[in-house]
């Protein structure tokens, strides 16, 4: 869909009961191994009361040879997030996993035991310099 919408972006869509010529709509299985395809509606048209979708991506010579059932259109989208899609491809892998979720886990864990210990240090230092009375 460049370049409207970059490669590796993420998209964000809404569910319609209605799409028009123009609209870029997402379509297709979302799952480990599948992702959903993201395209502009060329044209529409009706057989046996279903809606029938043909699509194109922006910069492609030709229309998909496949056309899209109006029940299976994901959302049209509303605005795209450029590059995110990559962080997340790279969170779905162990190192990617590592480096984007478990180290910065660490490190907030990290800080706030060396901010609890230093709290005790002075809650423990003042409870000795509170005189103690002999009377």
């Amino acid at each position: 869909m460049e370049p409207s919408i970059k490669t590796g972006s993420i998209v964000v869509i809404k569910p319609s009961s209605n799409y028009t010529v123009g609209d870029v709509i997402t379509f297709g299985k979302d799952t480990k191994t599948d992702i959903p395809t993201t395209h502009r509606i060329v044209s529409s048209r009706a057989q046996d009361g279903v809606i029938l979708f043909t699509t194109k991506g922006d910069t492609n010579e030709d229309k998909d040879t496949n056309e899209i059932r109006q029940s299976d259109v994901n959302g049209r989208v509303l605005f795209d997030v450029p590059y995110f899609g990559y962080i997340i491809d790279l969170a779905r892998k162990p190192l990617g996993f590592i480096v984007l979720i478990i180290i910065p886990t660490l490190i907030v864990v990290y800080d706030e035991v060396v901010k609890i210990v230093r709290e005790v240090k002075k809650m423990r230092k003042k409870k000795e310099e509170i005189p103690v009375n002999t009377e």
